[in-house]
């Protein structure tokens, strides 16, 4: 259903305070916004911009340390911010609902996905819970999931990523609401389940007529998504226009600069002579969880001082590969060596100088960092157990790696992480991995939660890193942008299999292997009509979706 005139959501003057300590400072400036019934808008915006908060305030929900503290958020002609709570969670999951940016996080890993389905529509009196499990079924179907009939009597982490993903957008749309608050619902998935979740989304979202407010840092979504985009930056509007005059014509500077990012490349390093040892070789390699077997006969090497990306969609055995390479799960063929030293399966039998030697740097900061440990805590830990130092030259080495992460040390040593940004968090999991003093860091999808501008920050500190410590870098990614920024070479993995591999530019070059050449093509572009165009050619060519 195309957007109407009638506003269903009116915003005016909302400021939104934080508070630190006992601080309040705001956060949000005074932001007007209108959303037409039917209509798609994107929120866009570095970290900190504010997306998240008005998407949530747009709820009449702040989040434990925000609080509303001016302005107006009329829903429907009704303003939340003077209705009662019980008028507003009457509304949340019926008329108003909220799609996540994790689905991992946020279902209830001991309920299955059908009952989660089915709590709210029989909550709020919408429909019995055996009318609910019937319709539970039609949108799983609309939004392709596999096995619609059974699919639903799985637990969620029985289930794919990107699976997950659309699940949570059923359960959003299980009482046929009015507005949906999609959260960055795809940045940790990889391009093709993108490809299908942004597809499912919009699809069920023009069915129901449902306007949806669409939050997201990736400019290339966000045009196949909206009608309109609104530019945030620290809580101020930028600019606001429609989609297409937005991403042919940017007015302001901000908007321009968010448009000209991932203009960064590391600079070509020579190829490793014939002889030289690898960093970290990885030798027909075959794994299995229990009874089933997830890698087959996996072979590549990672030369020191040089970037090895390795990529393919969920599920492909990216993650399993780290997992074989740090000891947690023990190859059932092959071996894994390390500076030339064929390392134990198990790390359990690892030296301490062997388990020192592989690092990673985790996906999402949020949950990789202990929250009740402060930075010099967090930092000190592996710098005591693996080099032994304490008290003054302890210290000394945490303040000089907060240094090499560009944190002011005095600033920043005594915090907790749920006093700092999404950057700055991963900035000190990378401080965490280089405490260790180790040869090879595994970064895991360690840009995909953060913004354009955020992102490149981080892999410009990477690059200067690994030029000062001439280290070795593993670089699991579904981010394609991300490998031609930052590769050497390139793994492609596919059902546990390494399907090709080769320098970056050769595997950039067609001709390519099919399924590379799936990935390829389904990388997003600045195009509104990109989404519709690669769907008309895929469904021509018999792919689904």
């Amino acid at each position: 259903m195309a957007p109407t005139n009638e506003i269903l959501l009116r915003i005016r003057g909302l400021r939104i305070e934080g508070r630190a300590g006992h601080v309040w400072n705001e956060i949000v400036h005074g932001v007007d916004l209108d959303l037409h019934k039917g209509e798609v808008l994107g929120l866009i915006g570095e970290s900190g911009a504010g997306k998240s908060t008005i998407g949530l305030a747009a709820m009449g929900f702040t989040r434990d340390g925000c609080r509303i503290s001016g302005g107006s958020v009329e829903f429907d002609g009704v303003d939340l911010t003077k209705s009662s709570e019980g008028y507003r969670r009457q509304l949340r999951g019926k008329r108003i609902a909220y799609v996540a940016q994790s689905a991992a996080a946020s279902f209830n890993p001991a309920h299955k996905l059908i009952d989660q389905y089915t709590e709210m529509p029989v909550e709020h009196g919408v429909l019995t819970k055996r009318e609910a499990e019937q319709e539970a079924v039609t949108l799983y179907r609309q939004l392709q999931l596999p096995n619609p009939e059974e699919i639903g009597f799985r637990y969620p982490h029985q289930v794919s990523g990107g699976q997950l993903q659309r699940a949570m957008t059923a359960m959003a749309m299980s009482c046929h609401p009015d507005l949906i608050i999609f959260d960055e619902p795809t940045t940790a998935l990889d391009v093709t389940t993108q490809i299908e979740v942004l597809s499912a989304i919009r699809d069920a979202v023009a069915q129901y007529g449902t306007a949806a407010i669409y939050i997201t840092h990736d400019l290339a979504v966000v045009a196949q998504m909206a009608d309109r985009v609104l530019v945030l930056l620290k809580g101020d509007p930028v600019e606001e226009a429609p989609t297409r005059e937005m991403l042919s014509h940017p007015k302001e500077d901000y908007t321009k600069s968010l448009w000209a990012v991932r203009e960064f490349r590391t600079e070509p390093k020579p190829a490793p002579a014939p002889d030289a040892v690898p960093a970290v070789r990885v030798a027909n390699v075959t794994a299995a969880y229990g009874p089933i077997t997830v890698l087959r006969n996996v072979t590549f090497d990672i030369h020191t001082g040089r970037t090895v990306a390795v990529v393919g969609e969920s599920g492909s055995g990216k993650s399993t590969t780290a997992r074989c390479i740090t000891g947690l799960l023990p190859p059932v063929e092959g071996l894994i060596e390390i500076e030339g030293q064929v390392m134990p399966g198990d790390y359990r039998s690892r030296t301490k100088n062997q388990l020192r030697q592989a690092q990673m740097i985790y996906q999402m900061a949020d949950t990789a960092l202990n929250p009740r440990q402060r930075i010099r805590d967090i930092i000190g830990r592996p710098i005591e157990f693996y080099l032994g130092l304490k008290g003054k030259k302890k210290e000394e080495r945490i303040r000089a790696l907060l240094d090499e992460i560009e944190l002011e040390p005095d600033a920043y040593i005594d915090r907790l992480p749920s006093e700092l940004s999404g950057g700055q968090k991963q900035r000190i999991g990378i401080a965490r991995a280089l405490a260790a003093e180790p040869s090879f860091i595994i970064c895991d999808e360690v840009t995909s939660a953060l913004d354009q501008l955020v992102a490149e920050g981080i892999l410009r500190l990477l690059d200067k890193i690994q030029k000062e410590f001439n280290l070795a870098y593993m670089f699991i990614t579904h981010d394609l942008a991300t490998v031609r920024s930052i590769a050497d070479e390139v793994v492609v993995m596919k059902e546990g299999l390494v399907v090709e591999q080769g320098p970056k530019e050769e595997m950039f070059t067609p001709p390519h292997h099919a399924y590379t050449d799936l990935l390829l093509s389904s990388v997003p572009e600045m195009d509104p009509d990109w989404l519709d165009h690669l769907l008309e050619e895929r469904r021509a060519k018999g792919i689904s979706p």
